[in-house]
């Protein structure tokens, strides 16, 4: 497969490959070497029905449910409404969006993390609504070495009312908010293929194991900041038909702001980790 560099730390995008001809036997093993190697793959014009999404989500593992629907697999992130139109920028399902603009990785607070994410454009804005990533494998590298010595001897709480209770204290009233009980993860995520470490972050971390809770959330918003400058980031225009798989264990994105008249929606499938995955080396 051909492959241009997306970023320097991470990232390329992937030439000449139609997603809907992808299986287990061809293309997927090349694929998921990329993942590994370079935590995010950009696929541009492949217009995907659900069934198809949700097909080549099962190559990369289990698909992640978070409703008590079981064939609710494939979650649209968006702001229309069941009614027609969108929802109002103040309604809470819009700022449940607008706490995505926080920096994090899926899933963390719930049972099973997530490996991946396959995130496809549907209907794009006409500015803005960006998608930014860092790499916390290149980030990690950056940190000071007595910073990475403590990291390998730190887990982290999270909880999803915490990133939404930054936003609006009424977000955590929400029932697929409350719905999750707090998670306990180490803060190093090493890829059982390459080896490498990173750091396994977001901004739904609350507490840190044997630390006051006040100066764990400093020192965590000290960490974010750290995998964040401005030269660490891609920063993704989306275009209809644009597919990016990203690895969860070894990236940190967050939406960017949109005109919330206009609508804009995503399609997104998250893959639960497994062992193979290195899941047993980031529980506690």
């Amino acid at each position: 497969m051909k492959t241009t560099p997306l970023h320097p730390d991470f990232g390329v995008e992937v030439h000449g490959l139609d997603l809907k001809s992808v299986t287990a036997e061809d293309g997927y093993p090349e694929l998921r070497r990329l993942f590994d190697r370079h935590s995010l793959l950009l696929f541009r014009d492949q217009p995907l029905n659900d069934a198809e999404h949700l097909r080549l989500g099962n190559l990369f593992g289990p698909i992640e449910n978070r409703t008590e629907n079981p064939g609710d697999r494939l979650s649209a992130v968006s702001n229309k409404a069941a009614e027609g139109g969108v929802t109002a920028a103040d309604d809470l399902h819009t700022l449940n969006l607008i706490a995505n603009q926080l920096w994090h990785t899926d899933s963390t607070f719930l049972p099973v993390p997530a490996l991946a994410n396959l995130l496809q454009a549907r209907v794009v804005s006409s500015t803005g609504g960006e998608t930014e990533f860092v790499s916390t494998r290149a980030g990690f590298k950056r940190l000071p070495r007595e910073t990475q010595e403590r990291l390998r001897r730190t887990s982290f709480h999270h909880d999803y009312k915490t990133s939404r209770g930054d936003i609006a204290e009424e977000l955590t009233t929400l029932d697929i908010i409350q719905k999750w009980p707090e998670q306990h993860w180490r803060a190093l995520w090493p890829n059982p293929e390459t080896g490498e470490e990173a750091l396994y972050i977001a901004s739904h971390v609350y507490a840190v194991e044997g630390m006051d809770r006040a100066e764990a959330r400093a020192w965590v918003k000290d960490l974010i900041a750290a995998m964040t400058p401005p030269e660490a980031i891609y920063t993704h225009a989306w275009r209809p038909g644009d597919m990016i798989i990203w690895d969860e264990r070894a990236t940190l994105h967050r939406g960017r702001p949109w005109p919330y008249k206009e609508e804009r929606t995503l399609a997104s499938i998250c893959v639960t980790a497994r062992d193979v995955d290195g899941l047993q080396a980031v529980r506690v």
